[in-house]
């Protein structure tokens, strides 16, 4: 994967690149998960550049079809009056509706919603589901809220984005801050508003009305099994290896879950405070219990398990990333790992890193990484277990059905599996080997600039 531009010898890349940035100089997010991408598809570029440069076809791919910002404003429990921004970025529908989660949390802003939407175009195409890309949330942070505190924001946020969605145009999802809660309130707010039970129009539902078994494990689970064909494909296994995982949240929490099944050890998770490590091997349901009930700090696990270590984060790299591991799972948010704490896992020997958060690692790490064999799985092909689960949601919505756990599990594993398959085909045909980001973007790429093509300038 290039990570400079003199590298490049596509001029039609080039100057698309450097129109990204003038267009968007305030936003670096979006510039870095367009960047990457577009590097990476130079193989495909360099051999239609003409075709391509005549269509703009990259110029409309990296524009958001639509952008909706929007004041959120409620009531706290003090009776003070809060305002918050909304967001919804619908980026490309040319393989279906808009689909891609909502996320709560302060450092929410158009950048963030952008890159998040730019990559769920390139996630979605890879389950080989018929939905398109989109992101949405808010700069709302729901810790330390009450349940009427949650629910008023969710109320007056879904009064406005009831008008851009529908369960055949836009179906948002869960993402960070916003979970069965969350999803509960505005699904009972877009049902008041329009007067319709339109089960469809959101996932990650709950499972008395019209949520899917397997959805909250999908995205951890999806994360394993896709970690696993990729060691399986390299002459390695899951089984024995010791397993840090940088997060404690759903993803987390469900990969953690996964990995002990296929007989890995965990020994670290974390939160933004600090991290816990168990060289016995992480007690999960310790960690559920905090995180899912108490909705605590994971210091908390010492109360339970009191021979385990704590180390608090400070300015530095996070703590988590100083223990010795064979596979590290960053589930937590973007740019996690930089280039520093990529040297410092390689000098520790990692062997693996599987993305189960959106962009964790930046640039720089990941060419780290490959330079010096360290396999990754990327996020937008090695998490897309969330987003496939949603579609089969979808799917069960639109039949009036409901399906079982191992039917939902068993379809999420044959599509990971597939996830895969296409990206080590990609990586055959252009050889890459072992950069299974490039071929993860050049696969779905394909996908997605046919679609555009046989639909017309749109």
């Amino acid at each position: 994967m290039n990570t400079c531009m003199n590298e490049v010898k596509s001029e039609y890349l080039k100057e698309v690149i450097e129109k990204i940035k003038n267009k968007n100089s305030f936003e670096p997010e979006f510039i870095q998960a367009a960047e990457e991408v577009l590097l990476s598809l130079e193989p495909v570029i360099a051999a239609n550049e003409e075709e391509y440069r005549d269509s703009a076809l990259l110029e409309r791919l990296i524009e958001p079809e639509r952008i909706i910002s929007f004041r959120v404003p409620w009531v706290d429990d003090n009776g003070k009056v809060q305002v918050n921004r909304g967001y919804r970025v619908q980026f490309n529908a040319s393989i279906g509706p808009y689909k891609g989660g909502l996320r709560f949390h302060p450092t929410v802003n158009q950048s963030i919603m952008k890159f998040l939407g730019f990559e769920q175009i390139f996630k979605n195409a890879l389950t080989g589901l018929p939905i398109g890309g989109g992101k949405g949330g808010s700069d709302f942070d729901p810790k330390g809220k009450s349940d009427l505190e949650v629910m008023k924001f969710c109320q007056s946020f879904m009064n406005e984005l009831q008008k851009h969605i529908g369960q055949d145009t836009d179906v948002p999802a869960g993402d960070i801050g916003v979970g069965a809660r969350e999803i509960g309130y505005l699904f009972g707010q877009f049902r008041k508003v329009r007067n319709t039970y339109e089960a469809g129009v959101l996932t990650g539902k709950g499972l008395e009305y019209g949520g899917s078994l397997a959805r909250k494990e999908a995205t951890g689970y999806g994360l394993m099994y896709f970690m696993r064909e990729m060691l399986n494909a390299n002459n390695l296994s899951i089984e024995g290896k010791r397993v840090i995982i940088s997060g404690s949240g759903n993803v987390a929490i469900y990969a953690c879950e996964k990995a002990s099944q296929m007989g890995a050890k965990v020994i670290a998770m974390s939160d933004s405070n600090g991290c816990i490590y168990d060289e016995n091997g992480i007690n999960l349901d310790y960690i559920k219990e905090i995180k899912e009930v108490k909705r605590g700090r994971i210091k908390e696990y010492l109360n339970y398990v009191p021979s385990a270590k704590y180390m608090e984060n400070d300015y530095g790299m996070p703590k988590i990333y100083t223990i010795p591991a064979d596979i590290v799972l960053p589930c937590a948010t973007q740019n996690d790992i930089n280039l520093d704490t990529a040297k410092y896992l390689v000098n520790n020997g990692v062997i693996a890193i599987g993305e189960g958060a959106n962009m964790p690692c930046s640039n720089e790490a990941v060419q780290y990484f490959i330079q010096n064999n360290v396999l990754l799985a990327p996020g937008k092909a090695a998490n897309a277990g969330g987003v496939a689960t949603s579609a089969l949601e979808m799917s069960q919505n639109s039949l009036r059905d409901s399906w079982d756990f191992d039917t939902v599990d068993s379809r999420l594993e044959k599509i990971m599996i597939n996830i895969f398959k296409q990206c080590q085909a990609a990586s055959k045909t252009y050889n890459l080997g072992i950069n299974y980001i490039s071929a993860a973007n050049i696969s779905a790429f394909l996908k997605i600039s046919n679609a555009m093509k046989a639909q017309g300038v749109i």
